[in-house]
């Protein structure tokens, strides 16, 4: 199943952009590899059951910040066209409504009294003691 991965990169030069290519390019299964976004700060990665997370690890441990944005399995061109529409009216069915938490919500106890005045009905008169 051929995938496609969308990975933030921080790169400041050509070199580091480079460097990010080859490692993903390292890793198994991947058949191409692009730069994308607005500062060509994504990147895109395509091929068959990539690790995404492994990769975003090792491109996290170079360049300190990899952030996976997106990870979507591409169908193939050819006979995908039937079976995509048939998924399609399948998602439309399913409802994502979000329920209350079905367990009682615990209020909040007030505090107890940490100090306490305690009033001594008889002084001591001597100083001393």
């Amino acid at each position: 199943m051929k995938q496609k991965i969308v990975i933030k990169v921080n790169v400041a030069s050509d070199k580091c952009r480079r460097e990010a290519l080859q490692i993903a390019a390292k890793c198994s299964g991947v058949q191409s590899i692009a730069f994308d976004g607005e500062c060509n700060d994504q990147v895109v990665v395509t091929g068959d059951e990539v690790d995404a997370v492994s990769l975003t690890n090792q491109i996290r441990k170079k360049f300190r910040y990899a952030k996976l944005i997106s990870l979507k399995n591409v169908e193939e061109e050819e006979g995908g066209d039937e079976g995509g529409q048939e998924e399609e009216q399948e998602e439309e069915t399913m409802s994502d409504e979000i329920y209350p938490p079905s367990y009682p919500i615990c209020s909040i106890l007030p505090s107890s009294i940490y100090h306490q005045v305690v009033y001594d009905p008889y002084p001591n008169t001597c100083s001393i003691l």
